[in-house]
Parts: C-alpha cells; structure tokens; sequence
C-alpha cells in the first residue's frame, strides 16, 4: 500500500490481516520503488495524490506509469476519493488493473483486489526473491537516470542487440537485466563471461537473450569466432567498457544501440536515495530491524569518492548495517578513515578528499549541534585528531 496517510494504511492494513493477507505500508513513491526492486508483490494499491492539497491525481499517476514501466505485469489497483471517477478512469487507462473509492467497505476491498489479481496481466509476473529471480529495477530520481530508463523502455520490445557501456560498479548488469525484461521474455537471461574458455559451449543454450560480458576483452579472432557461434535468432545484450575495441562486424551484431550507464558521481542525491535503498534491504536480509541514516552519514556519503561506483556504495551500507548497535548509522560507519593528505600541486584526487573529509567533518559538527566531543567519537577520531583538521579546513 502506498498512501501517505497514515489512519489509511493502518486501516487497510487491519483489513488485509483480517482476511489473512499481509500489507506492507509504505509513505510515498521513492520508498515504493526501494520495495518494488526487492521483491515483487501479489498486488499494489496505489493512493493517488501525496502532497498536502493536491487532488488532480498526477503524483499517482507518475507513480504508477513508472510502476509498469518497470513490470508491465504489476498488479496495481488505483485508490481515489469518492469523487475521482476522473483520476480512476485515467489510472485505468495507464496501468492500473483496478480501482477502489474511498470510503471503502472491506470486503468489497477484498474481492476488488483478488479479482484484479486473478486477471491475466499484461506479462507474467517473475519468481520473487527466494525463488531464483529477482526485479530489475533501476533506482534514482537523476535526469541521467530517467533517460536511461526510457531508452532501456523504448529498445526493450525491439530485439536489437545492445551495447552497454559504463564504469564497473555502476550497475551494468542491472541495466542489461533490465533490458531484457523489457522485451517481454520473463525467464532469466542465459550469461556468459566470454574471458572463460570454458563458457563458450553454453552459447547454444540461449534461445531468447544472451548477456555476454566482456566481448572487448577478448582478441580479434575470438570476436570473429563469437560473431560466427551466436545463434541467429538471439538477441545479445553486451556488457563493455571501450565499444572501439569491438571489430566492425561484431560491433554491427551486438552495438545496433548503444546505452551508457551514467558514473553515480553524476548523478546527485542519488547516492543519498541508493544508501537508503541499501540500508533498508540489509537490515531486512540480516534481520537487524529498522535504520536510519544520520544526516552526518548523508552528507558523508555525498561528499565521499565511490571508485568502485554502486557496488563500492552497497557494500559500505552493508557492513554498515551489519556493525549498528542502536540503528542509526553515522558518519565513521560510512566513510572510512581520511587517509593522509600528501602535499602534491598536481595530485587532483588530493583535493577530492580534503573536500570530502571538510564536508564530513562539518556535517559531523552540525549534526552535533558543535559539540567536538561528540562529533570527535562519530567521526572515530580523538577531539585532538578533530581539533586539528578543524584548524587545517579554518572551521
């Protein structure tokens, strides 16, 4: 249930129990999304509006067309007030499969919402988590990133083969998986990393999509030996870094399109939004209850340099999780230790991280309403080793 109030989603919530379902509650889109990239659902009901005063249903209804964008078999049912037959019938129209007015009875609730699920969707829902697949989603509220997911909306259906491109880490993979649901096919793409000898022979299992990782890894022969193996009615979805290292011809099978993963330093908040995303799926994995991210840790994780992109990032939170104590994961938890800056004119990385320590060193300090003692122990530092980087950056 995505609705912003909270008398609603305690009351449906009871409904759902009550008739032996469970419902996961959640505030408004973003976290919607997180959950939705974890696991697939029986069932969405979707509250239309979300900021304080709105009533045309537009919120929603971005909400929901991204909702199907991403699993064009989500089960969504539309909640409006009484009086938006308008906003139901446009839900309609984009998506949903249903539509629930408030006041509700509960069980005509039930029934509204096993009948909409009980209907054949567009495409199959895939296994949820536990059962061998999980959702290709790709979180971030970046303009790189709509536009990444609209490319991927637009050459899904075509069959194309795909070149992606983009730094290791930045999720690549994802988008590949990505890409191939949105062709349709709902079983999981044959993979095969082409700098194993050994994996080749699997190339004749594929019959819908191939993801083949590193084709600009291997030497010419082996690409023209690849372009002569894949099976003509497969659609190969490439994962590289340099397209320019592919041979004319094989760039002509696997690069009809090529798609650029943006680097996660481009993209803004959303490594805020992605931290979140990370902090929540760990500790609902490692059974570690609910966490937060101080605002220190936000301001860390903005200012910090991700060399290892996303995965570099999940990786932090993880073990971020995994070492809380009280839920709430601060600055020294997710960002380790500021190496020594070396005094170099021509280093650039060493500006980096000044500015990257400076930003966490003063979102310590505000968080700590400029308590040093208390800032000192977040940032695991003495107050002395503080003291002396607060002199360094004139704070």
């Amino acid at each position: 249930m995505i609705d912003d109030n909270p008398a609603v989603a305690r009351a449906m919530e009871i409904a759902f129990r009550i008739a032996g379902h469970r419902l996961d509650t959640v505030a408004g889109p973003q976290e919607a999304y997180s959950r939705l990239a974890q696991r697939r659902y029986g069932a969405i009901l979707l509250d239309m509006n979300f900021t304080q005063g709105s009533a045309d249903g537009e919120e929603g209804l971005a909400c929901l067309k991204r909702i199907v964008a991403d699993d064009p078999g989500a089960c969504v049912v539309a909640v409006t007030a009484h009086s938006g037959i308008r906003i139901a019938v446009a839900a309609m129209q984009a998506g949903a499969r249903d539509f629930v007015m408030k006041p509700w009875r509960n069980a005509e609730l039930i029934a509204k919402v096993a009948a909409a699920m009980a209907r054949v969707p567009v495409a199959a829902p895939a296994t949820p988590r536990g059962g061998g697949v999980s959702p290709a989603m790709l979180l971030g509220e970046h303009p790189a990133m709509a536009r990444l997911r609209e490319l991927i909306r637009r050459v899904g259906p075509s069959g194309a083969g795909v070149t992606i491109t983009g730094r290791p880490g930045s999720g690549r993979m994802l988008a590949a998986r990505a890409l191939h649901a949105a062709s349709g096919d709902n079983g999981e793409p044959l993979r095969i990393d082409l700098r194993d000898g050994a994996a080749w022979d699997r190339l004749g299992e594929a019959d819908a999509s191939v993801i083949l990782r590193h084709p600009d890894r291997i030497d010419a022969v082996a690409q023209d030996r690849l372009l002569d193996r894949l099976p003509g009615g497969v659609r190969p979805i490439a994962i590289v870094q340099e397209v320019a290292l592919l041979t004319p011809a094989l760039r002509r099978r696997l690069a009809t399109v090529e798609i650029a993963v943006p680097p996660l330093a481009s993209r803004g908040d959303d490594v805020v939004l992605l931290a979140r995303h990370f902090a929540r799926d760990a500790a609902e994995r490692f059974g570690r209850g609910e966490v937060r991210l101080t605002p220190a840790a936000e301001a860390a994780i903005r200012a910090a340099p991700w060399p290892d992109e996303v995965r570099g990032l999940a990786l932090t939170i993880e073990r971020a999780v995994l070492l809380s104590d009280d839920g709430a994961i601060d600055a020294a938890a997710v960002v380790p230790p500021p190496p020594v800056v070396v005094t170099d004119p021509g280093a650039e990385a060493n500006f980096a991280l000044s500015d990257a320590e400076r930003a966490m060193i003063e979102a310590a300090l505000r968080e700590h309403r400029h308590n040093v003692t208390h800032a000192a122990t977040a940032l695991g530092l003495s107050r002395g080793a503080l003291y002396r980087r607060m002199a360094r950056y004139g704070l």
